[in-house]
């Protein structure tokens, strides 16, 4: 089984990178053989908008059978199943309950009860309880509830929040225009309640394929929001998705000064010192040692893939 520790609550970042979520359909046995060499922090196997109706029952079994075979790799392996309501969403949880994934990833929930039946169910079927529950956010009503579903963190297996903006679209009217100025509320509205109770939350994915100047605007929006990285939908997005998200070296050897700072004998006891010329208190010494624990993760895996 996978040895992932996503996060726990009250944990304020992923313990591994998730800079770059790839959507592969379930439906397509060369998409999964190939994601297996991707570069991609975390794969999503997609049993729901990547699947036709009539595909879908061979899907879920193709999609055990590739994630039994093995080979993925340093990568999360996320299995996004059919929401509540379809014909398809008892079966697929009920059949992912024994395959070696990380995560499921259930759409179009709206509430918290949603979460709480959900994480329920998956105990009654027996998932191991490493494996994490994930949401899609993607209608009007979880916008609303949205602190109430992450605050589920504490008593059920969620873990991870994936914004979802082109059925929030749909469902709004609201435009995904360059800037995404209109889902700006939105996605500060999701990153504070994520932060707040612990949960990874994952950008929404950019459709312009094409565009690597929108993506790369896209996940520069999100970095600077505070997103743990970005969900994509073709592997030309997997490197600029990875660039962005990964710590810059100049900030990165800010960083190391002042947690280097701080740990001097001379400055011990202090609450805030003078580093580089800059006033620097014991919170910017914590987000600077988050920040290398994550360039760390990053190098470390990098080195193991080669």
């Amino acid at each position: 089984m996978p040895q992932h520790d996503d996060t726990t609550p009250n944990q304020t970042m992923t313990a591994a990178p998730l800079r770059s979520v790839l959507f592969m359909p379930a439906s397509n046995p060369r998409a999964m053989a190939k994601a297996r060499t991707l570069p991609c922090d975390a794969i999503a196997l997609d049993l729901e908008d990547a699947v036709a109706p009539e595909a879908k029952v061979d899907a879920r079994e193709q999609l055990i059978g590739a994630v039994r075979d093995g080979g993925f790799g340093h990568r999360r392996l996320i299995a996004r199943i059919n929401a509540p309501g379809t014909p398809w969403h008892d079966d697929d949880l009920a059949a992912l309950a024994h395959a070696p994934i990380d995560a499921v990833l259930v759409p179009k929930i709206d509430a918290a009860a949603d979460i709480a039946a959900l994480s329920a169910a998956m105990d009654a079927a027996g998932y191991p309880a490493p494996v994490a529950l994930w949401v899609m956010i993607e209608t009007p009503r979880a916008v609303l509830a949205i602190e109430r579903i992450a605050a589920m963190a504490g008593t059920t297996r969620l873990r991870g929040l994936m914004l979802g903006l082109n059925d929030l679209a749909k469902d709004t009217g609201m435009v995904q225009a360059a800037g995404r100025a209109a889902f700006l509320p939105v996605l500060v509205q999701v990153l504070l309640a994520a932060r707040s109770h612990g949960l990874i939350v994952l950008d929404g994915v950019c459709n312009a394929i094409d565009d690597a100047d929108r993506l790369h605007a896209e996940c520069t929006q999100a970095r600077d929001l505070g997103y743990d990285g970005k969900t994509l939908i073709h592997p030309a997005q997997i490197d600029v998705a990875n660039a962005v998200f990964t710590p810059d070296p100049a900030a990165l050897a800010q960083a190391r000064a002042v947690v280097a700072a701080f740990a001097d004998p001379a400055n011990a006891g202090k609450g805030a010192i003078r580093v580089d010329g800059r006033m620097t208190e014991l919170l910017h010494r914590d987000m600077a040692a988050k920040l290398i624990a994550m360039a760390d993760a990053i190098a470390a895996r990098d080195l193991g893939a080669l």
